[in-house]
């Protein structure tokens, strides 16, 4: 019997916003009574791919302080097609800072690509997690006496003029395997009241993913009108701290901060200026460039239904059913988004 081939069709063209509609008027068609008419219902987790487990692992563990909470070895057909890469053997392991949570996979085969090195922050490939810290100077110093990778020139404060960034400071850098991060330290007036109370830890726990994307309108289409998620707010970022901090001469971002039910939230960059950042190339999961946003859904054939309507790329055949429940859900499906950001809608 010859064996069916797992690795993703060619790319199809990106939905428009008017072939997310059908997917809209589909999902208001079929039973949603068990999630509040909502397609999903909380973000779980940010899902990275990892060169070495165990390295990563210590290093969010020591320099970042999140805690380890499970590790499980994966391995079948099931995993195959949820995945889309054949013959795959996966160890994953779940960190928590705070109340918010991480995925760590390393493919023990097939091994995937590394990222790659010209990686630049305006690309549509880029995403990261936030992280917000309750000192920035310490926090930075910590990032210093380890030796992390500058993505930023250093920590940079949003200015005043700014009403809704204002005050903020941020510093990008990277983990061992080249995968983008920020730390975050918000003023007294902005941000949700939990990252404000008083507390001796530094490191506090994962506020958004940040993902850039090529116009907010049709992100909006898909993450809002089609996921269900609400938009909590806007801001356009420019000048030289927006510069130093994404490390991008001219950068101006219309930045929105979608707000799932439970979970970080998923930010949305849009450059404005400049616009040569460059498309997601194709990967697969076992490459270390891929990310993945869980999030939950009631009924995942209906999620499933309405993400074909809406002709969303799917990397998974459809829904693929996990009896055994080793990551947490029973039945899952993987999707990309309209820039190619992949996300892992699962059902417990």
């Amino acid at each position: 019997m010859r064996r069916q081939r797992l690795a993703p069709a060619p790319l199809s063209p990106r939905p428009p916003v008017r072939l997310l509609t059908a997917a809209l008027i589909l999902l208001a068609s079929l039973p949603l009574n068990a999630s509040e008419g909502r397609l999903t219902t909380a973000v779980d987790s940010v899902g990275m791919t990892v060169a070495d487990l165990d390295r990563a692992v210590a290093f969010y563990s020591k320099v970042l302080d999140f805690e380890k909470v499970s590790e499980v070895e994966v391995a079948g057909g099931d995993y195959e097609r949820l995945e889309g890469v054949f013959g795959l053997r996966m160890r994953v392991a779940r960190l928590k800072l705070g109340g918010e949570f991480i995925e760590l996979t390393e493919f023990l085969a097939p091994r995937g690509r590394p990222i790659p090195p010209d990686l630049r922050s305006n690309d549509r490939s880029f995403q990261h997690i936030a992280i917000i810290v309750r000192d920035m100077d310490a926090a930075y110093r910590r990032l210093r006496e380890n030796r992390v990778a500058h993505l930023s020139s250093g920590p940079q404060r949003l200015p005043e003029w700014n009403k809704n960034a204002g005050g903020i400071q941020a510093f990008y850098f990277a983990d061992p395997d080249g995968h983008p991060l920020e730390i975050l330290s918000f003023p007294p007036e902005k941000g949700a009241a939990k990252w404000h109370r008083p507390t001796d830890r530094l490191f506090l726990g994962i506020d958004h993913t940040a993902i850039v994307v090529s116009d907010t309108e049709k992100s909006l289409a898909f993450y809002r009108d089609l996921l269900g998620l609400s938009v909590a707010g806007e801001s356009e970022n420019y000048g030289s701290e927006q510069e130093h901090l994404n490390n991008v001469f001219g950068a101006r971002l219309r930045i929105t901060s979608l707000r799932p039910s439970s979970g970080p939230s998923i930010e949305f960059l849009e450059y404005l200026a400049p616009r040569d950042g460059r498309p997601a190339p194709e990967t697969r999961a076992n490459d270390v460039l891929h990310r993945q946003t869980r999030i939950f859904t009631a009924d995942a054939a209906v999620a499933a239904a309405a993400l074909r309507s809406g002709r969303a790329e799917f990397v998974s055949p459809g829904v693929v059913e996990e009896p055994r429940g080793e990551l947490g859900f029973h039945k899952g499906i993987l999707v990309r988004d309209p820039d190619g950001h992949a996300l892992e809608l699962t059902e417990k």
